[in-house]
């Protein structure tokens, strides 16, 4: 992944998804406490300028390790960048804040999401049809 003074939010986003298509980055003007979510109202335009969020912005180019915990990402976010992410999961039709799970990978996270939007060809059954004795 790459940061730079001239990315945006949505260039970030787009970055991570690419690594983790199950799971999406979204920033936010405030931390969360550990095991808490973000305001939906806190949420920051993906057109945003990463120096906007944060003037002192430092450039680097780093490699998203696939067994750090989501806690970790988003802490590593903060400490480095000083910047207030939160990872979502997908969930069906749903994306789903990962506070009750941060202690997963996100290669687990993004997993987990995968799974969830499986679609299943299976036969109704008529549970009308059986015999009762």
């Amino acid at each position: 992944m790459k940061i730079q003074k001239t990315s945006t939010v949505q260039h970030i986003f787009d970055q991570f998804n690419l690594l983790f298509p199950y799971l999406k980055l979204e920033f936010f003007s405030k931390g969360h406490e550990d095991h808490k979510g973000n305001k939906s109202e806190d949420i920051i335009n993906h057109q945003t300028l990463l120096t906007s969020i944060n003037p002192e912005l430092s450039e680097k180019e780093f490699t998203i390790d696939e067994e750090m915990t989501v806690s970790d990402f988003e802490q590593m976010m903060k400490d480095n960048f000083n910047l207030n992410v939160q990872v979502f999961r997908k969930s069906n039709d749903l994306w789903l804040q990962t506070t009750a799970t941060d202690h997963w990978t996100l290669l687990k996270q993004n997993g987990k999401g995968q799974r969830s939007t499986v679609k299943y060809d299976i036969d109704t059954i008529d549970i009308t049809d059986f015999d009762v004795d």
